[in-house]
């Protein structure tokens, strides 16, 4: 039977880690022989970095300390799902997690972000995130009940396919150091992204270190950096919110599955009951036979009750709303990240940077321009 109530758990689904900024900065900062004397004598034009002076004076370039890039992401994340709870028209909440059994729940994104930052010290940059992005999050699950010999057997599978648009920012910082001729970025940030079928913003954390080096070319400030590292993405895992019933339901269809739903519990409760009347008096007081029979015909009870509830929503589609809460992580929270940038000049750069491995993959494209603060 394919109850399309849980059909809702895919629209609230997304992976809010998407909207964080992954690229490194450029921070290698590079010591040229034919410019020390010259770095040394002029005068550092910027307020920032702090301390940009001083470290000019030792014959070190330095980025320009502002910068504002656009930037697209793509990606796509298994997650996984549970303590899932759902109800109607702000009734009484009921946990179904023994009834729905996911398959697979697949979310994914397509990502445009505004990212300004600044270089508050010369190993410290820190910058914001403004994000908008257009989310799907697939979803294949079943619906399980026992059967005659009260085990559990998957009695339908449905699928379900979501979309929506998130608002998203947040802010970030990313030390750096020059490790044996490269450079080490460890970029982490933190973003809060509204959905109106949430209740409340979810907020991520996302921590990505990068190695890598840069590659000087003879024309002055042009170079190209490559870099490996890593992608660690954590999130708020409660999930709650409410949505109106006949935004994400085909209510001839859902009720023609109610219908359905209500004649596959019947049937089982018989077997149940068939069951256990075949059971001689002193097998029924085994407390193993009376735990599996009343705990099948509570989950009967419950699977009925929700069907039920169901039932009455439907007749007035309309005005009514559908109350949900659950848990939900990735089922990988690290991959591994290559990627690179090739700086025109010390205004302009173009970079890229694709992350694999494990249940997640992404790829993030960027156009930066930078100028002095």
């Amino acid at each position: 039977m394919k109850i399309v109530t849980f059909m809702f758990i895919g629209i609230l689904l997304f992976s809010t880690q998407s909207y964080a900024q992954v690229h490194a900065n450029k921070l290698v900062f590079k010591s040229d022989s034919s410019m020390i004397d010259s770095l040394k004598n002029a005068e550092y034009p910027y307020l920032l970095p702090i301390w940009g002076d001083k470290v000019q004076k030792m014959g070190i370039t330095l980025p320009l300390s502002a910068g504002l890039s656009i930037n697209y992401m793509w990606q796509e994340s298994d997650l996984i799902i549970n303590n899932l709870s759902v109800g109607f028209n702000n009734g009484p909440m009921t946990n179904v997690d023994e009834l729905i059994r996911f398959d697979n729940a697949v979310a994914g994104a397509n990502i445009v972000n505004f990212r300004p930052d600044f270089w508050l010290f010369p190993f410290l940059n820190i910058y914001g995130v403004f994000a908008k992005a257009k989310t799907s999050t697939k979803i294949d699950a079943g619906l399980w009940l026992p059967d005659s010999t009260n085990s559990w057997k998957e009695v339908t599978a449905f699928s379900t396919t979501a979309d929506f648009d998130v608002n998203s920012f947040g802010f970030g910082l990313t030390p750096t150091m020059g490790v044996g001729g490269g450079w080490l970025a460890l970029d982490m940030n933190m973003v809060w992204s509204d959905v109106s079928a949430l209740d409340k913003p979810v907020f991520t954390f996302i921590f990505g270190p990068r190695l890598g080096k840069t590659f000087k070319f003879k024309t002055p400030d042009r170079n190209f950096a490559v870099w490996v590292g890593g992608f660690r993405v954590k999130f708020t895992s409660e999930t709650s919110g409410s949505i109106n019933l006949a935004e994400v339901l085909d209510v001839s269809e859902t009720q023609e599955k109610v219908d359905q739903g209500f004649i596959k519990i019947e049937d089982a409760s018989n077997q149940v009951n068939g069951w256990w009347n075949s059971l001689s008096p002193e097998e029924q007081q085994n407390p193993v036979n009376k735990g599996k029979y009343e705990g099948a015909n509570r989950l009967l009870d419950k699977a009925g009750n929700l069907l039920n509830t169901l039932d009455g929503a439907l007749s007035t589609a309309s005005t009514s709303t559908v109350q949900y809460s659950l848990d939900k992580n990735l089922k990988d929270m690290w991959n591994f990240i290559v990627g690179a940038q090739f700086q025109y000049n010390k205004h302009w750069m173009i970079r890229a940077e694709y992350g694999f491995l494990g249940s997640r993959q992404q790829f993030l494209a960027s156009l930066q321009y930078r100028f002095g603060l």
